[in-house]
């Protein structure tokens, strides 16, 4: 009986910087679950695409080797038999969905397999109702949140019931609960047979799974060089100011998303945000950013604040030709001296003449904090998920960029569902769907139950006892 997934010597370079995967042999029987880790871009969804056969269908770079998915040869067996086998989350979900509603996005897929009509209607209940997606459904799935949409993703590509299930990153924008949820639906897809492949990087939630199997991808992208304590060539000192919001509020598509949110935070300091997916996080980072309608008023000494802001997905303020291109773009009479700390410091300098669209999600990540601080904005920064695709090396430092900002004065404001990141903040607010819940020194909040309960979250054991 052949394998399930079978990997002999695979390697693969992009055509554009010659970067990609290094060798790697696997092999996988029905009912076994594969944890890949490894540094950001060190070739996990590279991986992940060899495995379900995107690569070489999809992709003209250098292929050697040879993957087998239920015994088919993927560079000769036609694409759309390979997805039969193998289903294929995305990183990035928002490259992955094409239809107008939420429930149309699950069909989509049940309808391409041929299936019966009340088949696809049993499936399609089941996939609402495990990813909790039933209030979404006739929702368009470019209207969800980044944890909405990847949940949305996870159940398009589980209904289908593929033999192999490959998964890149598929914690990332998930909150506490959500991940664990996802996890144990996981390990009851692999006890009646399903093959499971998970490239990620908070592989702390995995290690109760079963017979767990770990590979170690090493690449060769390691951070270039480490920020000194203070971040003097991009951050000039700046006199101490107060941002005040209050009674922010934000309806989009006739629904209510922010309530009467207010907020003060004294410049100097990192604050982290947390909260279930879907409840104004990033509505609230467009606000402070002056890039969404509200109602209320958002002031620093009575004015609109300045912030540099680096979206949940990074794609989105990527248009320049090359990486270079994006990080000096529209700067007159650059300071190159900070422009080369950066590029070093956030692992890029490599990448200089590479589009920007063609890096990995974490490294696009780094690109556009590159790009915000190069441009130097006057208050602060906030950032959006920034733990998307960073490996541990990358996010210490990018708390240590963090901290070397506040130290010069500015406020950084962050959302994330890495409560262990968050934990590194000098202070935590959880955002429930009526305001702030909690708000106080990280570890005063995480020891303090009544307000995780009342957003329905779960910290895990681990962040407590770190």
């Amino acid at each position: 009986m052949s394998h399930a997934v079978q990997a002999q010597e695979v390697a693969y370079a992009y055509p554009q910087h010659g970067y990609g995967l290094p060798s790697v042999s696997l092999q996988l029987d029905p009912g076994e679950v594969l944890h890949v880790a490894g540094p950001s871009g060190s070739g996990k969804s590279t991986l992940a695409r060899c495995l379900s056969g995107l690569i070489p269908h999809l992709y003209r770079g250098r292929l050697t080797g040879e993957v087998r998915l239920a015994g088919l040869r993927t560079h000769t067996a036609p694409l759309w038999r390979l997805a039969e086998q193998a289903g294929l989350v995305f990183q990035n979900p928002a490259a992955q969905m094409l239809t107008v509603t939420t429930e149309d996005e699950i069909i989509f897929g049940l309808e391409n397999l041929g299936l019966p009509p009340s088949v696809i209607e049993s499936r399609l209940e089941t996939a609402l109702a495990r990813f909790h997606l039933e209030p979404f459904r006739h929702r368009s799935p470019h209207t969800l949140s980044g944890g909405e949409q990847q949940k949305l993703a996870l159940a398009a590509i589980t209904a289908r019931q593929p033999p192999v299930l490959i998964l890149d990153e598929p914690l990332s924008m998930l909150d506490s609960t959500a991940s664990m949820e996802l996890v144990a639906h996981l390990e009851d897809l692999a006890r009646a047979g399903t093959t499971v492949v998970i490239c990620e990087h908070r592989g702390e939630y995995l290690q109760a799974v079963p017979s767990l199997q770990t590979v170690h991808l090493n690449g060769s992208a390691s951070p270039t060089a480490e920020p000194g304590h203070r971040l003097t060539r991009a951050a000039p000192q700046v006199a101490h100011f107060r941002l005040d919001v209050s009674n922010l509020t934000v309806r989009l598509g006739g629904r209510p998303v922010l309530r009467d949110v207010t907020l003060s935070a004294e410049s100097g300091q990192v604050l982290a945000i947390v909260g279930r997916n879907g409840v104004g996080k990033t509505t609230l980072l467009r606000a402070l950013a002056g890039l969404q309608q509200y109602r209320g008023e958002i002031t620093v000494g009575g004015q609109r604040p300045d912030f540099g802001i680096v979206y949940q997905n990074p794609s989105l303020q990527l248009f320049n030709a090359t990486v270079r291109e994006e990080v000096l773009y529209r700067i007159d009479d650059p300071d190159l001296d900070r422009y080369a700390w950066l590029m070093a410091a956030l692992g890029l300098s490599r990448y200089e003449e590479t589009p920007p669209l063609l890096l990995s999600e974490g490294e696009k990540k780094r690109l556009a904090l590159a790009m915000t601080l190069m441009r130097g904005p006057r208050h602060g920064i906030l950032l959006d998920e920034p733990a998307l695709g960073q490996d541990a090396a990358h996010k210490a430092i990018l708390m240590r960029l963090a901290s070397a900002l506040a130290d010069e004065g500015q406020l950084v404001i962050l959302t994330t569902h890495d409560l262990a990141l968050a934990s590194q903040a000098d202070r935590m607010l959880i955002l429930g769907e009526n305001g702030f819940v909690a708000d106080g020194p990280p570890a005063e909040v995480l020891s303090d139950d009544d307000p995780w309960a009342q957003v329905s979250l779960r910290v895990p054991s681990w962040v407590v006892s770190e």
